[in-house]
């Protein structure tokens, strides 16, 4: 199998849709999956871009992506990568494509002087678990994430929301 990784580019832009459409379906979150090419023009490759993006190649075939942006951890006094998402298509998976994927964030991590790299997985995905242990990651168990969206951020910022 000929492996490439490359820096996605904008006319990539339908097969980072399509992928993200199946990650959705992986994770059973398809009903969440809203972006359009236009929201990941301007988040990749607009003036203000926000994030990156890789895109695996077995061949010709598109054959998955990781998505990533930079933090900064005010402990470390350092920037971070935070790996967003991570796909490979279910045919291509066991070839040694993620681990390419996950290869290039962290050369592209130790190149920008980054401190960590970051990621979530959901809980019943246990396949992906022991993968990312196997590659030395840890499993936070001390952390929880929260988020906000839509109307709570809205609310929040209008200061309708008050805490205890």
């Amino acid at each position: 199998m000929n492996l490439r990784i490359m820096e996605a580019n904008p006319q990539d832009l339908p097969t980072i849709v399509g992928l993200v459409r199946k990650l959705a379906d992986y994770e059973k979150l398809s009903s969440a999956m809203v972006a359009t090419e236009q929201d990941f023009s301007r988040a990749l490759f607009g003036p203000d871009r926000r994030a990156r993006a890789l895109l695996a190649f077995a061949g010709d075939a598109p054959a998955g992506f990781a998505l990533y942006f930079y933090t900064f951890s005010t402990f470390l006094g350092k920037p971070g990568l935070y790996l967003e998402d991570i796909f490979v298509e279910p045919e291509y998976r066991g070839k040694g494509i993620g681990r390419a994927l996950l290869r290039r964030i962290a050369q592209i991590a130790r190149d920008e002087g980054c401190g960590r790299v970051e990621w979530s997985v959901l809980t019943w995905n246990q396949p992906s678990i022991d993968f990312y242990h196997k590659l030395g990651a840890v499993t936070l168990e001390d952390w929880r994430m929260f988020r906000l969206t839509g109307e709570a951020i809205a609310a929040l910022a209008q200061g309708d929301k008050t805490g205890g």
